[in-house]
């Protein structure tokens, strides 16, 4: 589990092709290695991706073809810049929201605007996910915690501060960047939760009781 917050920056050392699948290697000089294990967990660019080898500047992982087909690896090259996070401890600062590292799909850039010393990025995704996407609701792009500033049709805005731009790598992104999306979990669970309720099987979930928890009105 993750928070969103970016704690350090890195670069793709090896991307290579491994009995069907990939193989990456991340270079960081800024994230430290030292409490990471075997088997622990770190988001790259919002994935949640198994250490399978430990190094003083980064890690190994492996990219499952489940794992390329949703999210930007296929299209990731050496050298190019990610955003790391370490997996959440019970005793950290909750700062961003609940991020599983579960990439639901991809969302694209369509327009970057300037608003005073903030950024506006307008991203456009698959109207299927754009239904867990409210205004002033949370996603993750490429592993940030951010909230949402407006929503019309397909795509949403996102109101970037400068601190944010220089501690991930959101200022490299242009118009037609492809990112990483995770939509909040609260939203997919409580579809799962309405429609569950909706259907007669046994459950004692209804919709009154959704209501009286304040998840419906």
């Amino acid at each position: 589990m993750f928070t969103g917050i970016i704690e350090a920056t890195g670069k793709i050392a090896l991307l290579q092709k491994k009995q069907g699948d990939l193989a990456i290697r991340i270079q960081s000089a800024n994230l430290d290695m030292s409490d990471v294990k075997l088997g622990d967990s770190i988001a790259t660019n919002g994935v949640c991706l198994t250490v399978v080898d430990k190094h003083i500047d980064g890690f190994s992982a492996d990219l499952s073809n489940e794992t390329i087909s949703l999210t930007g690896f296929a299209n990731y090259n050496i050298g190019q810049t990610v955003n790391l996070e370490k997996a959440m401890q019970p005793v950290s600062r909750l700062g961003g929201h609940l991020v599983s590292g579960h990439v639901d799909g991809i969302a694209t850039i369509t327009a970057i605007t300037s608003n005073a010393r903030a950024t506006e990025y307008w991203l456009s995704t698959d109207e299927n996910l754009m239904k867990y996407i409210p205004y002033k609701g949370s996603v993750c792009i490429d592993g940030i915690s951010l909230t949402v500033n407006a929503v019309q049709g397909n795509e949403f805005k996102l109101t970037i501060v400068p601190h944010t731009s220089e501690q991930t790598t959101i200022a490299d992104f242009k118009v037609g960047t492809r990112v990483n999306l995770e939509v909040d979990q609260i939203a997919r669970y409580l579809e799962r939760l309405i429609k569950g309720a909706e259907q007669p099987t046994g459950s004692d979930i209804s919709m009154s009781l959704l209501a009286k928890a304040g998840f419906v009105k």
